[in-house]
């Protein structure tokens, strides 16, 4: 428990301070962290990131990463859609070059780990720029949903939520899970400049923290599906990138497609 509190006072120290000052230093953190979490999961499945396929997954990585403004008005989805476009192709072509050292299945597992990573973490740069309170509504959202279903879980969750996934989580961890994420809500309302209507903020809050934990979920099924307890260990006592963000990369790009800011 030590090491773990000490990990996490380090991780906070590092991350709160950049994500206030934003710009520039932010910018390298959220990159070198969507870095690392592919590196996390390319290394679940054995893919090496020094390899043909680590090359192609990473530049198509820090092209999806790039935030709005790096580009001129409206061309920065149509030339991401094409950087991804010619991906798929290039990875394509190499599983017939490699003679199916590296397959239509590795091909499949590398372009969906990209995605994944890369359109969170572009969120997460994007709702930075729309307004440090939302972000940290989002985070607190996130970290409180965490915090709640942990707790109540323990004290008062019986039922489990989803044992051939994560035998910890239960029910009624879930619902306090809610719960808090909820209270949280009605704070950000009375206490910050938080401009969202109260209604549809305790509507997006409760959508907001029942996908983040399905986001925890899914990170769940993929390390128990290849196997390994934690997706890395740059965090002692916490794991990897992936596991302490895993929430968040569901979350974040749902509070754009819900176009909540």
């Amino acid at each position: 428990m030590k090491v773990r509190i000490i990990s996490a006072i380090v991780a906070i120290a590092i991350f709160l301070p950049l994500l206030y000052i934003g710009g520039i230093p932010f910018f390298l953190l959220v990159y070198a962290m969507a870095t690392i979490g592919l590196y996390e999961l390319l290394k679940m499945r054995k893919q090496p990131l020094i390899s043909v396929q680590g090359a192609l997954s990473l530049a198509l990585l820090w092209i999806i990463l790039l935030p709005g403004q790096a580009f001129e008005s409206g061309h920065g989805a149509d030339i991401k859609i094409k950087a991804a476009i010619l991906a798929v192709l290039l990875f394509l072509s190499y599983t017939v070059i490699s003679k199916n050292k590296f397959d239509f299945d590795d091909a499949g597992f590398v372009i969906l780990s990209v995605l994944y990573v890369g359109i969170g973490f572009h969120f997460l740069m994007e709702t930075r720029e729309a307004g440090i309170v939302y972000l940290f509504y989002v985070l607190f959202v996130v970290w409180g949903t965490d915090s709640g279903a942990y707790f109540v879980g323990r004290s008062l969750g019986k039922r489990k939520l989803w044992p051939e996934i994560s035998p910890n989580k239960t029910i009624g961890g879930s619902v306090g899970g809610i719960l808090i994420a909820l209270l949280i809500a009605l704070a950000f309302f009375a206490f910050t400049t938080i401009d969202i209507p109260l209604v549809k903020l305790l509507t997006v809050t409760v959508i907001l923290s029942v996908f983040g934990q399905i986001g925890d979920l899914a990170q769940s099924a993929f390390k128990r599906h290849y196997g390994v307890k934690d997706s890395g260990n740059i965090m002692p006592g916490h794991g990897g990138v992936l596991d302490r963000c895993d929430s968040w990369l569901f979350v974040l790009p749902l509070v754009h497609v819900l176009q909540i800011i």
